[in-house]
């Protein structure tokens, strides 16, 4: 199954109803990551996670003439700090990065947009993103804990992708199904996707009954989460 074929059932839904699916099965402890993980603009999305790991940078920052600056960056951003699994990337996958939490911008406004070509849904990052003012002009959806400045040479390495990784204190494996709105962020196993799809549905589609009659009792003019 394709993962575009995985979120068929998912489109639409809110983070409340696949919390309160995920709830219904007896899944409380799990799937919903710490409040930290926030969107950059108010948007939705849902996507199959493809996963990275980041580890701080172990080495030293040798002193350099601002022209020699300019080809270490390029040596770094070629030898460690890399971008392997943006070759991968397939329509429908949510990324999702284990930055070890440090400090700055693995993505900002040109790589997103990289990966957003390739038919990435949207990124969640356990670090930083920058560039965040032509991100939202963008309009690419973004979760993380920082916002940051500064760019990776003598920050970050890549260590490795596709594979479990822990973002916002949930552990995220690849190809399970994440969903992310203005309430946050929420993971879903791949093993209960269906079963969480149905039951967040039938959520969705009774708050918009009730809903929609509070619209019409008032007045109030239709709109696309009640119509």
């Amino acid at each position: 199954m394709s993962a575009l074929d995985t979120l068929t059932p998912y489109e639409g839904l809110r983070v409340a109803d696949v919390r309160d699916a995920m709830d219904a099965l007896m899944m409380h402890p799990i799937g919903s990551m710490d409040p930290g993980i926030r969107p950059l603009w108010r948007t939705r999305v849902c996507g199959v996670a493809r996963t990275a790991k980041y580890l701080p940078y172990e080495g030293t920052i040798p002193r350099m003439s601002p022209t020699e600056y300019a080809d270490w960056s390029g040596w770094y951003y070629g030898n460690v700090c890399t971008y392997p699994w943006m070759a991968e990337i397939q329509p429908g996958d949510l990324m999702v990065l284990d930055m070890s939490g440090v400090d700055c911008g693995l993505m900002g406004s040109e790589i997103t947009l990289a990966g957003m070509a390739k038919g990435a849904r949207g990124y969640v990052a356990e670090g930083g993103v920058r560039d965040t003012d032509e991100i939202i002009l963008q309009e690419v959806p973004f979760w993380s804990r920082l916002i940051s400045q500064s760019m990776v040479q003598g920050r970050l390495q890549f260590a490795d992708a596709d594979l479990p990784v822990e973002v916002g204190g949930v552990v995220v494996n690849p190809g399970d199904v994440v969903v992310a709105d203005g309430d946050g962020v929420i993971v879903v196993p791949c093993d209960a996707a269906d079963d969480v799809a149905a039951l967040a549905r039938e959520v969705l589609d009774s708050d918009r009954a009730a809903r929609r009659q509070h619209y019409e009792e008032a007045g109030r003019e239709l709109d696309d989460t009640v119509s």
